[in-house]
């Protein structure tokens, strides 16, 4: 575990790259969701095939979520932002990253993209969307109802969660109802600063968007494709909104692919097309389960 003072917050990260001495092709950046989840869903699912592929893989907790620190206020969409822009400098990863986030998490990762379009050499969006402001209404409805049954109506709710959901998802949700009953997140994110649609199509490297196809965030397939000029997205029957979890080689799959492709449009070496292939299907996973509620905030 390494603890990493941004300057604002201390953050908790992990890093994993090649076992076998490689040095790796690329970075890729992963940035979880809200409230219940945190780097473990990276860490026991894809990030180990990554690292398999040769990548340097950088994932840490938000502020405020898992092992980082918890300040009471500062949950704004520019502070996260701001911490993944301070927690790379710290880290001196030079060169543009691959940007992964897992819900909310993509949202943070796309604004960084905006905000540095030059260091983002790729996006992926796994049931994300970036900010605007529809994405904030909606965030503010979803963190209301959050703080009210939650928060303000824990020991309830936590019963109900455990009798339905078992007793991991409701230590998580314990761990959420601290969260946004000591902090700010449930007003912080809903008064976010949102981008215009100028600064979306900005954002000209290659975006993969991904989504299960019960989910209701796959709608946002056809927007994104139009709106942005290099845009992929894929929709996987049978998953909801923990497709990251539940669908973690498919997933990771085609994180690889658009890696493989950005570093060869730009003339580097890259995944090899066979090893990436392969690395998500084949490479060990650590035998724990992820702490991940599947159901963390969008």
């Amino acid at each position: 575990m390494a603890m990493v003072d941004t300057g604002a917050v201390r953050l908790h990260v992990q890093r994993l790259g090649p076992r076998d001495g490689r040095p790796a092709t690329a970075t890729v950046v992963l940035v979880h969701g809200l409230l219940t989840d945190s780097l473990a869903s990276y860490y026991f699912t894809v990030a180990p095939a990554f690292a398999a592929a040769g990548l340097d893989v950088v994932m840490y907790d938000l502020r405020g979520h898992g092992r980082s620190e918890r300040p009471a206020d500062g949950y704004t969409l520019d502070d996260n932002v701001d911490d993944l822009e301070a927690l790379l400098d710290r880290l001196a990863v030079s060169g543009p990253v691959h940007l992964v986030g897992n819900s909310y998490g993509g949202t943070v990762a796309f604004g960084y993209a905006a905000r540095h379009p030059k260091r983002a050499a790729s996006v992926t969006l796994v049931e994300s969307e970036p900010a605007t402001a529809a994405w904030a209404v909606k965030l503010g409805g979803i963190l209301e109802r959050v703080v009210t049954q939650l928060a303000h109506n824990e020991p309830d709710a936590i019963a109900w969660i455990t009798a339905h959901r078992g007793h991991n998802t409701a230590r998580l949700a314990r761990g959420a109802a601290r969260l946004a009953r000591d902090t700010t997140l449930g007003r912080d994110i809903p008064a976010s600063r949102v981008l215009t649609e100028d600064q979306i199509t900005a954002v000209r490297c290659p975006v993969l968007g991904v989504y299960g196809g019960d989910s209701d965030l796959a709608e946002l397939a056809p927007w994104l494709e139009a709106l942005l000029p290099d845009c992929r997205t894929v929709v996987i029957a049978g998953h909801e909104h923990s497709v990251l979890v539940e669908a973690a080689a498919t997933v990771g799959g085609h994180v690889l692919a658009l890696v493989r492709e950005a570093e060869e449009a730009v003339g580097h070496v890259g995944v090899p097309a066979r090893e990436a292939g392969e690395a998500v299907g084949h490479a060990r996973v650590p035998a724990r389960e992820t702490g991940h509620a599947g159901a963390e905030v969008r």
